[in-house]
């Protein structure tokens, strides 16, 4: 049996390494039309950055690799210029002589990648305008950083008794995870860096009020934050720099400019072979990442599969999944019967000392399916025990289903331990575990580490008081008008307050239930939630109507980051 292979990174790579391992008589060819299989790509921003000094660092295995411990035919630089599904044969190009010869196989495994997305912009491709997607692209990149233009290339190392030096200025377009991590290299090497995102948030997979604290943060590193926005021109300026001119009109200069306005599938060999493209612009697969062609297989960032949560089609270039696709394929070819789960979008980026994470579905993409049995709530537990020192607070979201508390998604912000917190989320997503499930989680604690009830456990304990009726909540959602009840201490409003809220400190409430309404709805809130629920499970008990305000005054400010420039988050 011989399979061919076309694209050697993350999914053709594995897919290959793992065929061999359970077939020692396959007969395995791998061709890359790059010079380079197996690579991370995943470092790239943090070679541009200098984070990974050595380019080789960023070689997970070569040619030779392959070869001698798989015994796999590798070709790099060759190209897959044609494919016959009717013959099952595949015409290979040698991209550097030319020459082109025609391979026959039993079974065919696409993972030709996604390309990045180029627009007919103008100007586009003047000098210094770079992608960051393969090993040549960063290389390129810090070429042109040491000797792009006559500034890069000295003027801004200037030194003495000069009395004015420019800083090196660079726009990165696009606010998605290449384009944060880049610009946070680029922000490490001294350049000054405009942001550019056409959309009204960064970092699409996040809700807005996780968005907004992101944003937030880039600006207090000195990253100019430009939303709603998109390149209309690139022209070169009279002082060697590249003219950056938005629709709006605004015009920004750069020595460098980053394009990171996302992939598309490469599907133009799944065309020729005639298999079916999704709505999505994939290629679509089963369960097992068969195609529309029993003898052609498709993974990694060109293929369509299920949500986990929600089973709608969708594209996720993320390099775990093509990793888990590549072996899948590679047990379907040996006679295994292994499956696909589905994608959950699992993701985490590090920027300027913060960690971003999520799994799951957001809410918003929840609202946009017409989903309405879901809740949310919002908690802000240390990332371990409070009296060790060192403690720092994550900001979770976590969503569930409001009928059996399945859990569906989660998002959580912070500088420690966000990594471990949103792995467990995500494995317990992926096996339907509930919300009750999460109250049960026996998890590692040290107080170094956790505390004995985690913030996993206690995201788990939060929801299911809601779902039982425990702790009725409301959102930021709340009419002005409504009844709302503040039990902070008095110095706390002296820091921030909500506009005619009535203000009983928790301790003072059991003495003070005369002066609160029995005719209306109690909102109430405070710091982050739980003295909150404390006062509703007292005014419950008393007979008042009562909902705590999720989160309290740290929703607040999430939800209205925006709104007033006094506010801001700490993420680190």
């Amino acid at each position: 049996m011989k399979t061919i292979i076309i694209g050697g990174v993350a999914g053709g790579a594995s897919c290959a390494a793992r065929l061999r391992r359970l077939d020692e008589s396959a007969e395995i060819l791998m061709v890359e039309r790059g010079p380079y299989v197996s690579y991370a790509n995943c470092g790239l921003p943090y070679h541009i950055g200098g984070v990974i000094e050595r380019e080789s660092s960023l070689l997970v295995a070569n040619e030779r690799t392959f070869r001698d411990q798989f015994a796999i035919d590798v070709r790099t630089n060759c190209e897959a210029v044609g494919i016959s599904a009717a013959d099952r044969t595949v015409t290979l190009r040698n991209t550097q002589t030319g020459a082109t010869e025609t391979c026959s196989y039993d079974n065919l495994v696409l993972a030709p990648g996604a390309a990045s997305v180029h627009p007919p912009i103008p100007g586009i491709d003047l000098p210094g305008i770079f992608h960051v997607r393969t090993v040549p692209d960063a290389r390129a990149v810090r070429e042109w950083i040491d000797h792009g233009n006559p500034f890069l290339a000295g003027m801004h190392r200037y030194s003495g008794f000069q009395a004015r030096r420019r800083k090196r200025k660079a726009v990165v377009v696009g606010g998605g995870f290449i384009g944060l991590e880049v610009i946070e290299n680029l922000v490490r090497v001294g350049f000054d860096v405009t942001l550019i995102e056409r959309l009204d948030q960064v970092l699409p997979p996040l809700d807005t009020e996780h968005a907004r604290v992101i944003e937030d943060h880039l600006r207090k590193h000195g990253v100019h934050v430009v939303l709603s926005d998109a390149v209309a021109e690139f022209a070169p300026s009279e002082t060697e720099a590249i003219r950056v001119t938005t629709t709006s009109g605004d015009v920004h200069l750069a020595d460098l400019v980053i394009l990171a306005m996302g992939v598309r599938p490469d599907v133009t060999l799944a065309r020729m072979a005639g298999i079916e493209i999704g709505a999505l612009g994939g290629i679509r697969v089963d369960e097992q990442m068969r195609t529309s062609d029993p003898n052609i297989f498709a993974v990694g960032d060109a293929v369509e599969v299920r949500d986990h949560v929600t089973g709608v089609w969708s594209l996720m270039a993320l390099a775990g999944p093509a990793n888990r696709q590549g072996r899948i394929a590679a047990d379907v070819i040996a006679g295994r019967t292994s499956r696909f789960r589905g994608t959950q979008g699992t993701s985490i980026i590090g920027l300027f000392g913060a960690v971003i994470a999520w799994t799951g579905v957001s809410e918003r993409t929840l609202l946009r399916l017409g989903d309405t049995d879901h809740e949310k709530i919002y908690i802000y537990p240390n990332d371990h025990a409070g009296y060790y020192p060192g403690a720092k607070p994550i900001a979770m979201k976590v969503i569930f289903r409001r009928s059996d508390g399945r859990l569906l998604g989660a998002q959580a912000l912070g500088s420690e331990s966000v990594d471990k917190r949103m792995s467990v989320l995500a494995a317990m997503i992926q096996m339907r575990a509930t919300v009750y499930d999460l109250e049960e989680a026996e998890l590692c604690y040290a107080p170094q580490f956790g505390s004995a009830k985690d913030p996993v456990n206690f995201a788990g304990m939060v929801a299911a008081d809601v779902l039982r009726g425990d702790m009725p909540i409301r959102h930021w959602d709340v009419n002005t008008h409504e009844f709302m009840l503040d039990v902070r201490e008095p110095i706390e409003i002296a820091v921030e307050s909500i506009p005619d809220a009535v203000n009983i400190p928790l301790g003072q409430l059991r003495a003070r239930l005369d002066e609160l309404p029995r005719d209306r709805t109690i909102h109430v809130f405070c710091r982050s939630g739980q003295r909150a629920y404390y006062a509703t499970r007292i005014l419950l008990q008393h007979g008042f109507q009562a909902l705590n305000i999720s989160g309290g005054m740290l929703s607040f400010a999430h939800n209205h980051l925006l709104d007033d420039e006094r506010t801001t988050t700490e993420l680190t």
